[in-house]
């Protein structure tokens, strides 16, 4: 209870003394902010353990930091929370009229993805001389093809993207974190049992099953939140709606994160069903409640991803690794969505597809969830192929937040001018 309370409150004051200095001096976009401050702290206690051993101020500090556990954090904490706050604001009407570019990049881009970028770092690998099988590769391909909707939204807002290409953007973004846990688990089969059988059963029972109790969960307490007059109450009922889902899909081993994010949809849209109906709901507590957790949240989120960059610094061999780890996505992020384009049909305002392309390349930037499903894998791998996961996967969340949302700025203006 003393390292949680501890731990709790450096976090905090990381993210309240971080916030404060961007909002006033570098003015950059929040998460990347964190992001890249934390990873600066994280190396300045690096080199101090280095040029202090023994220092006991120092020691401390540095196992703090190295106590915190992502994979509990995001997997067994808060995620849920996370998906629902991205999603429970939701144009269910834009969504039909995009429904067919969502589905095809969040499904059919997310599996290429994955399968590409495996396939990648596969032949890397072979190169590297690094002691991988492909079912590994195309787990690593599936932890990292997901992109962060809480990054991309954030930046997407900042440069004041046309409203239907953001839509498409987003909930692309949102969307495939679902189907990325469903091909980890599907991928992780195959790495454990040595085989590839199973697969359509495996995708049945977790995006079903997941969908059905995010169904269920939401039918159960939606009426309550629609009918009650107070305000906290309708906030403790989105908190029990989505918190269930996630728990009965822990228990009966469906995706949970698919189901926080059929709550979000489905309360987002049953919402706008009865507003546009006439009847009047009191919400602005319930918004501003989401709005404010979601933010909370996902600086927590950043502080902790920036200050893991001490492991990575620990890992041997980082440096060829991370190149490899970083090409490997972009090609693979670039070849699925010039393969997934062809079938998303036109495009809304007036973008044409190699610069849709170009703009989901760049601004797919990776998170929280890619971290916790690599740390997930710990238990299926040897050491020192876990080491090489883990270390790829943060080099490729920390070039895509840091490098990718710093240039993406300079990047849209240029697709801009071309269009």
């Amino acid at each position: 209870m003393d390292m949680f309370l501890t731990n709790t409150v450096i976090l905090l004051a990381f993210v309240v003394s971080l916030g404060y200095f961007n909002e006033k001096v570098t003015k950059l976009t929040h998460e990347i902010a964190l992001m890249l401050f934390s990873v600066a702290i994280g190396g300045v206690l690096v080199i101090a353990s280095l040029l202090f051993q023994g220092t006991e101020m120092v020691m401390v500090s540095l196992q703090n930091v190295q106590y915190f556990n992502l994979e509990e954090f995001l997997m067994e904490g808060v995620l849920c929370f996370m998906l629902f706050a991205g999603s429970c604001h939701m144009r269910l009407l834009d969504f039909k009229k995009y429904a067919r570019a969502i589905s095809v990049l969040s499904v059919g881009a997310t599996f290429l993805g994955a399968a590409f970028y495996g396939i990648l770092f596969y032949g890397a690998g072979k190169l590297l001389g690094l002691a991988l099988t492909l079912p590994v590769c195309l787990m690593f391909g599936s932890i990292v093809a997901p992109t962060d909707p809480i990054a991309a939204t954030s930046i997407l807002k900042k440069f004041h993207l046309p409203s239907n290409i953001s839509f498409i953007i987003e909930g692309e973004s949102l969307l495939n974190d679902g189907v990325g846990v469903a091909l980890f688990v599907f991928f992780s089969t195959m790495v454990t049992a040595g085989e590839s059988g199973g697969f359509f059963q495996v995708m049945a029972k977790e995006i079903l099953g997941a969908v059905l109790v995010g169904a269920a969960a939401t039918a159960v307490c939606f009426p309550i939140f629609k009918k009650t007059c107070d305000e906290a109450r309708q906030i403790f009922t989105s908190l029990l709606a989505v918190s269930l889902a996630y728990l009965l899909c822990e228990r009966f081993g469906f995706s949970g994160a698919i189901a926080s994010v059929v709550c979000g949809v489905l309360f987002s849209g049953l919402r706008n069903y009865s507003e546009a109906k006439g009847e009047k709901l009191e919400l602005e507590q319930f918004d501003g409640f989401w709005e404010i957790l979601d933010t909370l949240l996902n600086s927590v989120l950043y502080v902790m991803l920036g200050l893991s960059f001490v492991h990575i610094l620990q890992m041997p061999h980082v440096l060829i690794l991370s190149v490899a780890a970083v090409i490997a996505n972009l090609l693979g992020r670039a070849g699925s969505l010039g393969v997934s384009s062809v079938f998303v049909g036109p495009l809304p305002d007036g973008y044409s597809k190699p610069a849709f392309i170009k703009l989901l390349t760049w601004g797919g930037l990776r998170g929280g969830l890619s971290v916790a499903l690599a740390m997930s894998a710990q238990s299926m791998l040897d050491d020192d192929v876990f080491h090489i996961i883990l270390g790829g996967t943060y080099a490729i969340v920390f070039f895509t937040t840091i490098i990718q949302g710093l240039t993406m700025p300079g990047v849209y203006k240029k697709i801009q001018e071309e269009l």
